[in-house]
């Protein structure tokens, strides 16, 4: 158990929240949502000890094991992945050490024999002889192979040091369970497990995370940091969302009749206040209008941007054909042989191999070249890409938002630019920052601002949403469920697939499915093949 009590926080002179009282119990998973600076991640850092509240405390039972999902991916660089992965409980990985230096001596003494016997009793007492089997189970879900338990950290890739990281912060049944991001680099195989680890797990789990699927399958409680505090609500983040949409009409709406109350009440004292006969009601209508006020709305930290496409000329028949498309580098197969055509009604999520959808992208979009098979695009088509990686379009660039927008943009007037931009939350003198010192959020929005200034009729998007709150996510999701033409997807998000894309492609180095459907759909047509194939 957490008990939070009279918390608050300060930073750069800022008041991040303050009065704070929660309670986390075992049992239950707490989402904590809020946008980008309100302090998801300096609430968890309070928690962990590595900051001082300026009020309050925080009680955690010293019984209690707290894990954290490590940020710096980097840091076990020596290391295998097994030894990382246990680290996730330090007592268990220094008994560990211990024992081995014990049993390595020469000169192996009878004190030496009596402090092994006691590191072997509490070795066992923390299942030291499952941690192995524990490990691998953990990896495997996460997708990652067996036979890479002995390999060195430094020798495996970022995305999958990301999955290591996760499975040390799940290991050893930990009491409580700190997650920043934890499906950031997962594929959308790896979050269903995920999904389903902590649905049944017993102790208490805090999550903080853009994905809105992910929330909503695995929270029972939404703790919202906004508005200079900190409150707990119960149910999953589609519940809590509805929710606060619905007290936020109400409260404007209770505003509006308050207004025109108060309009009535005006009117009337001024016209009667003069009047003899009816200055008795003109007082009494004024001690009233002195009673009633306008509730002010809360000065929430959530922004909102416009994700909107329009489009400059109608899709013809042919729409983008492949034939036989191969593509091998390095000794990679990235994929081969694959064949589809797309209708103009199409709107497909690509799923499977994200380095083989990337690759897809890049040959489909001319930047990279195939070595075997074709492509064809319809000649009405018009396409706008947005790249997995877009350091090429700021890296080198010191001209301002502004300017680097104007290098898109049809009309070069600043009015039209600046209000562009404001849409796009950039306003005052942010719309003169440099683009090359954007934070990866800003750098995705000016990526949007640019793909909905050419008018195209065919999006190609290869995750999207990186880097992104959570309000931005649905304005992403909003704007391509919106869009009246094609529709080329990759992405983690659950829900920006489930709901926009009508066809599902998975491709694999070896080859390729094609189905017509969401991706719910497409999910339970794979289980109930594999439970066929038993």
């Amino acid at each position: 158990m957490i008990t939070v009590n009279n918390l608050s926080f300060h930073f750069g002179g800022q008041t991040l929240f303050k009065n704070v009282d929660l309670k986390f119990t075992p049992g239950n998973c707490y989402g904590i949502i809020g946008a980008n600076g309100a302090g998801k991640s300096t609430f968890f850092k309070l928690l962990c000890g590595e900051l001082e509240p300026a009020t309050g405390d925080i009680s955690i039972p010293d019984t209690v094991r707290m894990s954290v999902l490590k940020q710096d991916h980097f840091a076990y660089e020596q290391y295998t992945v097994l030894d990382t992965v246990i680290m996730g409980n330090m007592r268990l990985y220094e008994i560990m050490k211990e024992k081995d230096a014990l049993y390595a001596k020469e000169d192996f003494t009878e004190e030496d024999g009596l402090r092994a016997s006691d590191l072997e009793a509490e070795f066992a007492e923390l299942n030291g002889w499952e941690s192995e089997s524990e490990a691998s189970k953990l990896l495997q879900g996460l997708g990652l192979p067996v036979d890479m338990l002995y390999t060195e950290m430094s020798q495996i890739k970022e995305s999958e040091k990301v999955k290591v990281l996760l499975a040390q912060a799940l290991f050893g049944n930990p009491d409580i369970i700190l997650l920043d991001e934890p499906t950031n680099g997962l594929d959308l195989q790896a979050v269903a497990w995920l999904e389903d680890f902590l649905a049944d797990y017993f102790g208490t789990v805090l999550v903080i995370s853009h994905d809105r699927h992910f929330l909503n399958d695995v929270c029972t409680n939404i703790v919202d940091i906004d508005f200079n505090g900190i409150k707990m609500y119960i149910g999953n983040y589609e519940f809590w969302y509805e929710s606060s949409q619905l007290i936020q009409r109400m409260i404007k709406q209770q505003n509006k009749k308050n207004e025109e109350k108060i309009k009535e009440l005006q009117s009337f004292i001024a016209r009667f206040s003069a009047n003899k006969s009816k200055s008795r009601q003109a007082t009494s209508r004024r001690k009233l209008l002195d009673k009633l006020t306008v509730e002010e709305l809360p000065a929430s930290s959530r922004r909102y941007p416009y994700i909107g496409f329009d489009i400059d000329r109608q899709l013809g028949k042919d729409v983008l054909s492949v034939s036989d498309l191969s593509l091998e580098k390095d000794g990679v197969t990235y994929f081969k042989n694959l064949n589809f055509t797309v209708g103009r009604e199409d709107k497909i999520a690509f799923v499977g191999n994200e380095m083989s959808i990337s690759a897809l992208f890049g040959v489909i979009n001319d930047e990279i070249e195939a070595t075997g098979g074709s492509f064809k695009w319809g000649i009405s088509t018009s396409r706008s890409y947005f790249p997995h990686d877009n350091s090429a379009y700021f890296n080198g660039h010191n001209e301002s938002i502004i300017d680097w927008m104007r290098a898109y943009s049809t009309d070069q007037t600043e009015a039209y630019l600046r209000g562009f931009l404001g849409r796009m939350l950039f306003s005052g003198d942010s719309v003169y920052k440099p683009v090359n010192v954007l934070s990866g959020g800003e750098k995705v929005r000016c990526m949007f601002s640019r793909m909905m200034l050419k008018g195209a009729n065919v999006l190609m998007l290869d995750q999207p949403t990186d880097h992104l709150d959570l309000e931005s996510i649905t304005a992403v999701n909003n704007g391509l469920s919106d869009f009246k033409s094609v529709v080329l997807l990759s992405s983690h998000d659950y829900e920006i697939v489930n709901t926009v894309a009508n066809r599902i492609i998975e491709i694999t180095p070896e080859g390729m499915t094609d189905y017509l459907g969401t991706y719910e759909q497409f999910v339970e047509m794979k289980a109930a093949k594999a439970a066929n194939n038993l």
